[in-house]
């Protein structure tokens, strides 16, 4: 268990700082490019898996993945809406569609779900009572 809590917040640490979006002319975009407040929230749940990885608190290393799965969701959703909404000065919703389809996802979200999968899985051991 406390192994698997490690891996599990150290691929994630590893993933937030991966590419996460590629913007044309601007480049690749890791957490702390899209927005500051998520990452500074992702690290957050990083930091709590390692602390229950440590404290061997399978509770807190369960939550601290399934709050990265919600927050991977929720950004996903909002480079959505803000790749559709920064190009809404267009008149023509096939030019939006085509100049929103140039922001493309990166292989970063892929070691991020990993890593929280890896913390999902996390069981507590059986103890085995001798008589």
């Amino acid at each position: 268990m406390r192994t698997q809590g490690i891996i599990g917040a150290a691929i994630m640490a590893v993933g937030g700082l991966s590419p996460l979006i590629h913007i044309p002319i601007l480049g690749n975009w890791n957490y702390f490019d899209v927005d500051m407040r998520f990452a500074i929230a992702f690290y957050i749940l990083v930091i709590l898996g390692l602390i229950g990885a440590f404290g061997k608190e399978t509770g807190l290393i369960r939550f601290a993945g399934w709050g990265t799965i919600l927050l991977i969701l929720i950004t996903l959703f909002g480079i959505y809406l803000k790749s559709h909404d920064s190009f809404s000065f267009l008149h023509f919703k096939n030019l939006v569609n085509l100049a929103a389809g140039l922001v493309k996802y990166k292989w970063g979200w892929y070691v991020i779900a990993a890593g929280a999968f890896i913390l999902i899985t996390v069981r507590k051991p059986k103890v085995i009572k001798v008589n």
